[in-house]
């Protein structure tokens, strides 16, 4: 008889929802982690009492009262609101674009005048079918915005010329006329009040969990200690790339503390010409409102990804997409071991949305 029900690899939100809900049914489980800590990407690193967000900044929203609920069952969050800031050439922004920014671009006062600029210079853009990017978002927001708003940052986060990357990348730019610099429109929006780390350690109370180990290096001993096996690493390791390697963007981070109280008065500024080699800089303290003497602060520089690399968006193009295909192809017909997550199903996830995920598979699996 096996020691226990589940082997969970991966101890980040997803993992860690299903080892909750298993254990909450009675169900005996593992969890382990090639990390040195709990939490995956939302994991935080104290730094003097601020606590960072080590992999990129992570703001929780949603629209599911469910899903918000469950989260706050184990950590009250705040109120942080995300309203991020454009630094274009020592020029400042409001994002998203809405009349806040449409007053800085233009000094337009009303919503009629900011359309009109609008759909004077999208139209005088729009010559048939989008051949690229570049051609796609001029003709949806005309050449002011991209230029000063878009194209930059575009180009430093897919480490390519927009010209050179495909139409279908932007699908549509949201445009607000309203004076609103809330990011997102979801209704249930904050942080852990503590940190992310309280939401993990939540979740994972009472669940055994060992560090530093690497399934994969170990994947025959560990299996043998468990009926079943979740599996929330990359799928093309867990199949030793038989199909070749899928692609990703990945990030590095150049982090420092200052001995002053507030660096940029804004979680986040984004800095959005080329010349710039970061896309943004995240101040973090401001997060949860921090009033300590020093602040710390994380310079975020977009990057090619290659094996050993944290992946961290999936290049979710025809030649990518054909391959996660076949490795997908090949998970179904696997009895004892279940995939889930960013990495295994190759897709970009929401906080809320990899939580919905590992609550509908646990549901499945255990009803």
């Amino acid at each position: 008889m096996a020691e226990y029900d589940y082997l969970v690899v991966g101890a980040g939100l997803f993992g860690s929802v299903f080892a909750h809900e298993a254990t909450r049914k009675g169900k005996r489980c593992l969890v382990v982690d090639r990390r040195n800590h709990t939490g995956g990407n939302i994991y935080n690193e104290d730094i003097d009492s601020i606590h960072v967000h080590k992999y990129g900044p992570h703001i929780f929203h949603t629209n599911d009262k469910m899903i918000w609920d469950y989260v706050n069952s184990f950590v009250e969050f705040n109120r942080f609101t995300y309203t991020p800031v454009a630094n274009y050439k020592g020029e400042l922004y409001s994002l998203p674009f809405n009349m806040n920014t449409f007053y800085q671009l233009w000094k337009v006062k009303t919503p009629d005048e900011a359309k009109a600029i609008i759909e004077q210079q999208a139209s005088a853009a729009k010559n048939g079918r989008p051949a690229n990017l570049e051609e796609q978002a001029l003709s949806l927001v005309g050449k002011d915005i991209y230029e000063k708003l878009i194209k930059g940052y575009t180009e430093k986060q897919w480490g390519r010329r927009a010209v050179d990357l495909p139409a279908f990348i932007i699908k549509r730019l949201p445009v607000r006329f309203v004076y609103d610099n809330n990011y997102f429109n979801d209704k249930y929006q904050g942080i852990p009040t503590g940190g992310y780390n309280k939401l993990t350690e939540g979740l994972l109370s009472g669940i055994e969990c060992r560090l530093d180990v690497d399934y994969l290096q170990n994947k025959d001993e560990l299996d043998a200690l468990a009926d079943k096996t979740i599996f929330t690493g990359q799928i093309d390791e867990y199949y030793r790339y038989r199909f070749g390697h899928l692609e990703y963007r990945s990030l590095r981070f150049e982090t420092e503390r200052l001995e002053i109280a507030n660096y940029q008065g804004s979680a986040a500024v984004n800095y959005t010409e080329a010349e710039v080699p970061y896309t943004r800089i995240i101040e973090h303290k401001h997060f949860e409102f921090g009033t300590q003497p020093h602040t710390v602060i994380t310079r975020e520089y977009p990057q090619e990804w290659k094996p050993g690399l944290e992946p961290y968006y999936p290049i979710n193009d025809e030649k990518n997409n054909a391959v996660f295909k076949q490795y997908q192809d090949l998970s179904r017909e696997e009895s004892k071991i279940i995939f889930g997550g960013r990495l295994a199903e190759y897709k970009y996830y929401d906080m809320h949305q990899v939580i919905g995920s590992a609550l509908a598979k646990a549901k499945k699996e255990l009803e």
